[in-house]
């Protein structure tokens, strides 16, 4: 299927590894011009130079932090008239009220959260003004459940759900498009390193550490290529109907805990 994406350009964020660079190596597959945007510079050159001996595509990279303000400003103009927006950069630690400290719960929402906010805040206004665009917020399926354990991650994603269906109401007005995706357990190196932690202490050895998601559904966690290539699809014309909406891409995982 053609997805009509061919000579669009994207910004990624946390784009270097995971479902950031599953996603950038999708738009590509499909066409797409990138720029990619992470706090590691290293991780960026080498990302980049893969998917160029892959895609010859014109992609650019920038290293930048963007919990910070003027990194957000810094960004947006590099990407200038930008067709797509991709925000999946951050994090949010695991723990409950008493585990999560103020520091550490400002520090995570400062990428996660306000990241997401004001990078689409700059990349909005100037959709609008082309009357024209797409943004796909990566989120995560845990704010559709109250996790206790979970609950500065719990809380931001909930909040970014709604900051996607309330966008994509009012974004239609201007020719643009705000969809959200959420991510169940997904097989990234920040997952597998966890997973293998887990394994070593339980099995006392961590390369089992496959046999510890078995109950998953389908005996196993999504690959990042299966959550990037919803991504995709939903940037593309072939989803010109579709806004304010959330995708889950967790094997039906919430459905069955929600039954």
């Amino acid at each position: 299927m053609d997805l009509g994406l061919a000579g669009k350009s994207a910004l990624v964020t946390g784009a270097s590894q995971g479902i950031g660079l599953a996603v950038a190596e999708s738009l590509a597959a499909e066409g797409c011009n990138l720029i990619l945007v992470s706090r590691s510079r290293e991780k960026l050159d080498k990302a980049r130079a893969g998917l160029l001996a892959r895609h010859p595509r014109a992609i650019d990279i920038h290293p930048f932090d963007l919990s910070r303000s003027d990194s957000i400003k810094a960004v947006a103009a590099a990407a200038g008239g930008v067709d797509i927006l991709v925000n999946n950069a951050g994090s949010i630690p695991q723990g409950d009220l008493l585990a999560v400290d103020e520091a550490t719960w400002r520090a995570a929402w400062e990428l996660k959260v306000f990241g997401f906010v004001n990078l689409t805040r700059e990349i909005y206004r100037a959709m609008r003004e082309r009357r024209t665009g797409v943004i796909v917020n990566i989120i995560g399926s845990a704010g559709e459940r109250p996790s206790p354990g979970y609950i500065a991650g719990t809380t931001g994603n909930a909040g970014l759900m709604q900051f996607t269906r309330a966008l994509g109401g009012e974004s239609v007005d201007f020719g643009i498009r705000v969809v959200g995706v959420n991510p169940g357990n997904t097989e990234t190196e920040r997952q597998t390193v966890r997973w293998e932690a887990r394994a070593e202490a339980e099995l006392g050895d961590k390369s089992r550490w496959r046999e510890l998601v078995t109950d998953s559904p389908f005996g196993r966690m999504a690959t990042a290529k299966e959550v990037a290539d919803v991504v995709t699809f939903l940037a593309s014309p072939r989803a010109s109907y579709v806004s304010g909406t959330i995708v889950t891409v967790d094997g039906g995982r919430m459905a069955r805990l929600k039954g």
